[in-house]
């Protein structure tokens, strides 16, 4: 029987993304450093802040963020561990209903405002239409993640990044998928004078023909993609039924794409 992996787009075995919070004007300077480096990111955004004079704007949010995601934050930031569950539902609905009015795209990502949870909030999110949401901390490790309701980063940008990073491209093996997860907030580069620091860590990560560039949905929706892929009982075909093609490793590594719609036989 023919022994089957998941790879990313291409074939690749190692995805890096990067998920940033709040809509603060540092986000430009950011956004550029990505873009000129081909390092794709998530901006998660609080609809109700706009007005505060030191966040983007809701007019550029299309063409400032294109190419990467816009996620929800809330709509006002509270600490939403200590509020009635109705209100969480509402601080997140409204804010997805104004961040679809900018983008045009179903927003299905969130981050947790301070980093706060509780199981039953991470309980109603599906409800909400939401399919992921980052906690906060670093967890050193390139695994992936068990539960997409607290995805934990690899790292804050102000954590082992340039060490980790260097770790990062010297992983090998085939046998395993690796993601890398770099989270912050880009005011910070302004607060710690470090803007090389991220200048540095995308012009060492970009450009890498074994790592695929992606925002945290996309990430997650390949994820999905493998999990509907219909396999038949001996491994000899594969029917794709999503939208989007998918990738597979067979045997010896022989890198399979079975395009959306289509079945494919190995």
């Amino acid at each position: 029987m023919n022994r089957i992996y998941c790879c990313f787009p291409g074939g690749k075995h190692k995805a890096l993304t990067l998920s940033y919070d709040d809509g603060r004007t540092q986000d430009r300077r950011l956004v550029d450093i990505f873009n000129r480096n081909g390092i794709k990111g998530t901006f998660h955004l609080n609809s109700g802040l706009f007005d505060r004079g030191d966040r983007v704007l809701p007019e550029e949010i299309s063409t400032l963020y294109a190419g990467h995601e816009v996620a929800c934050h809330t709509v006002t930031h509270p600490t939403i561990a200590r509020c009635p569950l109705p209100e969480v539902a509402q601080e997140v609905l409204a804010d997805r209903k104004f961040l679809e009015k900018q983008t045009g795209y179903p927003v299905r990502g969130l981050s947790y405002p301070n980093g706060s949870v509780t199981r039953d909030i991470e309980k109603l999110l599906p409800s909400l239409g939401i399919r992921y949401s980052r906690v906060v901390g670093s967890s050193d490790s390139f695994a992936l993640p068990e539960n997409p309701y607290r995805w934990q980063a690899t790292c804050h940008h102000n954590h082992r990044l340039l060490e980790l990073g260097e770790q990062f491209l010297d992983l090998y093996k085939k046998q395993y998928l690796y993601l890398m997860y770099v989270w912050g907030h880009s005011y910070e580069f302004d607060d710690k004078d470090n803007w090389d620091l991220m200048e540095e860590f995308c012009a060492m990560m970009g450009g890498k023909a074994d790592i695929w560039y992606c925002t945290n949905i996309e990430f997650m929706d390949c994820m999905d993609d493998f999990a509907h892929l219909q396999f038949a009982a001996d491994n000899s075909f594969v029917f794709n039924p999503n939208a989007r093609d998918c990738w597979i490793a067979v045997n010896d590594g022989m890198i399979v794409c079975v395009p959306a719609g289509k079945t494919v036989t190995l």
